[in-house]
């Protein structure tokens, strides 16, 4: 028994490894069925009520909340787990496209009207080619004679040096937005998240047991281009929407002799320009149609009859005619190149029409100040109003910055805008120091930790478009885990079965190693924390079949050495030393094949190509260590081993 000694403890060793590092798997899923129990009584109850199926959704999740935060090693064994992909487990699966043309844009110097038109065609081409963008703008400059470092670099850098710089710069930002968004789904809390690189702008984000569709994509594309900007006197807003407003009724009507009072009336006028009631006596005698004809951009754009401020009430169908119309080529020459209008990142219901509006606000295009000197962001509640806020604390020269703006512009209104929202524009009251802020405008507190994480991770260099997405439901991922599970069952049933009919009792030692072999794979996987998938699950079932074709080339070897009349021990030994060679060579060129798979591969590919890779590693194991050791074992014991 002595020689056996080291293969025992090896064996002894290996097994008790993937047992400790498979329990937590299995506490999980008994944890998981205790609070799927309470929470079904819990819904029950509820149903009894009369609160709202989604008020009763809401109630649950708090209640698996507490009972998660109750039990600390429910989180602890849940994180240690054998990881299910999100075809296992349902959830999100997006596909993150970085936008290098704005990236681009934000780079150029003075970008003028022939750079937009460029950089636009640019864009179109690249898409359908799937050239570099870099490239082809590069092209389409020189072929207009242009120098790129006309809008790049400075005057003395070749052409071919600032494309490469370009270059550089594109594929940076990919790879920081990667980071960034690995960083918000880290503090969003999704466990066994999957981010991974796709060509050369392309962001791939599984994201397993993610309900929240709309929370989510707003967590990833969010760009966190956090601005602090000024807000226009309410006369100088005035004045520029007057003129907006005469200018807009000519190009619709296409009369121009409406613009001939359009230096020659008093700005202030524009007050009134409003469909109340009481706004002027002369608009009093106005039919609706006819205001709607000469002040179409009021008739859209309600202004506050008490001239408190300039901010403009929009409804929401009117939206997006506001943008078109400010849009225009005509209504931009209006508007002075280093002021715009913004929107309001939040709509409110009015009490009169029960209709969603917006506010619109004339703001500073450029910032005082920007969101990169925060630190820090915490989502609470304000205890004077009980309405979620977002606290900020910034960097010391953000600090002495804020304290500089906001001493200078006491009385007046800096607008806070995310993304180019407005979340709120409070007035000024005295100066501001040690660089503390807050965001208002959330509806709940759970946006408001969504906006937290988004400024926490930093924000991304250029803007992401969501160019696929796919949902999986909990229930087709458990499906999956029962069709997966189901296969590897009656694919184990079927070679056992044959293994045990064919070559007897030596067909009955390699279905019983063939479940260790099984179980090396799971530890293996749960101890480097990798993702089991139902591609995965397909390799398990794949290293079912190999595992034992390593048994039948020692079982055929060891035929030929009985057969010559050799002892059982001799013929034992004969037979594994011979069959090696094949074994390692056959097994070796397929984990070839798979680190080419795991490489090249992507999801799906990649979750088949590291459990055939597990496999593989783990047959080699069980036939040559374990087989040989109980085989060895057998045949000094004089026991007779049948070989069908």
């Amino acid at each position: 028994m002595k020689e056996y000694r080291f293969r025992l403890i090896i064996i002894i060793a290996a097994v008790a490894m993937s047992i400790y590092l498979l329990y937590p798997t299995y506490v999980d899923y008994q944890n998981n069925k205790k609070i799927e129990s309470v929470l079904q009584s819990k819904r029950e109850e509820f149903k009894q009520s009369k609160l709202s199926k989604s008020e009763i959704e809401e109630l649950l999740v708090i209640i698996e909340d507490s009972l998660k935060q109750a039990d600390p090693s429910i989180i602890e064994n849940r994180l240690k787990r054998l990881k299910l992909g999100l075809d296992l487990q349902g959830g999100m699966r997006v596909v993150l496209e970085v936008n290098t043309a704005k990236l681009l844009e934000k780079l150029a110097n003075n970008p003028d009207k022939v750079f937009n038109t460029v950089l636009e065609e640019s864009f179109r081409e690249s898409e359908s080619t799937d050239e570099s963008i870099v490239d082809v703008l590069a092209r389409k400059l020189q072929e207009r004679g242009i120098r790129l470092s006309r809008y790049f670099g400075n005057i003395r850098q070749e052409d071919s040096e600032i494309i490469s710089k370009l270059k550089n710069d594109a594929d940076d930002a990919v790879s920081r937005a990667i980071e960034i968004i690995r960083n918000r789904v880290d503090q969003y809390g999704v466990s066994e998240p999957s981010i991974q690189r796709q060509g050369a702008r392309r962001v791939i984000v599984e994201l397993p047991g993610v309900a929240k569709e709309e929370e989510a994509k707003q967590l990833l594309q969010g760009t966190a281009l956090l601005e602090f900007r000024l807000v226009k006197e309410p006369e100088f807003t005035y004045q520029i929407m007057d003129r907006i407003d005469k200018k807009l009724a000519a190009v619709l009507s296409g009369n121009d002799s409406l613009l001939a009072n359009l230096n020659t009336e008093n700005p202030d006028t524009a007050k009134t320009k409003d469909n109340s009631a009481d706004s002027d006596t002369t608009n009093k005698q106005l039919t609706e149609e006819e205001f709607r004809k000469q002040h179409p951009f009021f008739t859209a754009a309600l202004l506050d009859p008490q001239g408190r401020s300039a901010d403009a009430f929009v409804r929401e169908d009117d939206r997006n005619k506001i943008i078109r119309w400010l849009s225009l080529p005509e209504i931009q020459k209006e508007i002075p190149d280093n002021v715009e209008f913004v929107f309001s990142a939040k709509s409110f219901t009015t009490t009169e029409d029960g209709k969603k509006v917006y506010m619109m606000y004339l703001v500073n295009k450029q910032p005082e100040l920007t969101g990169g000197v925060i630190t820090d962001a915490v989502a609470t509640l304000d205890p004077n109003t009980s309405s979620p806020i977002v606290n900020m604390e910034m960097n010391s020269e953000g600090a002495v910055e804020w304290a500089r703006i906001t001493g200078a512009n006491i009385n007046k209104r800096i607008a806070i805008i995310l993304d180019g929202k407005v979340f709120s524009a409070p007035v000024v009251r005295n100066k501001i120091t040690g660089g503390r802020s807050q965001i208002e405008g959330m509806e709940n507190l759970d946006e408001a930790k969504l906006l937290e994480i988004v400024l926490k991770a930093g924000a991304l260099p250029a803007p992401v478009d969501i160019i696929e997405e796919r949902i999986v439901g909990p229930s087709l991922g458990q499906d999956s885990v029962s069709s997966g599970l189901n296969s590897a069952l009656l694919g184990y049933l079927a070679v056992a079965l044959f293994m045990i009919f064919y070559y007897r009792k030596s067909g009955t030692i390699a279905s019983l190693v063939l479940v260790i072999t099984i179980l090396f794979v799971l530890g293996v996987l749960a101890g480097f924390k990798a993702t089991l998938t139902l591609p995965g699950i397909a390799g398990i079932v794949l290293t079912i079949g190999m595992a034992v074709d390593a048994n039948v080339l020692i079982f055929e070897r060891m035929r030929e050495e009985i057969a010559t009349g050799k002892t059982m021990k001799a013929s034992v030994e004969s037979g594994f030393n011979k069959a090696m060679s094949a074994i390692i060579d056959s097994n070796i060129t397929t984990f070839f094949t798979g680190i080419i798979l795991y490489q090249f591969g992507t999801g799906p590919v990649q979750g088949f190509a590291l459990t055939l890779m597990i496999g593989i590693a783990s047959t080699l194991f069980s036939a040559l260590v374990i087989s040989r050791l109980i085989f060895d074992y057998l045949a000094s014991k004089g026991a007779k081993i049948s070989i069908g």
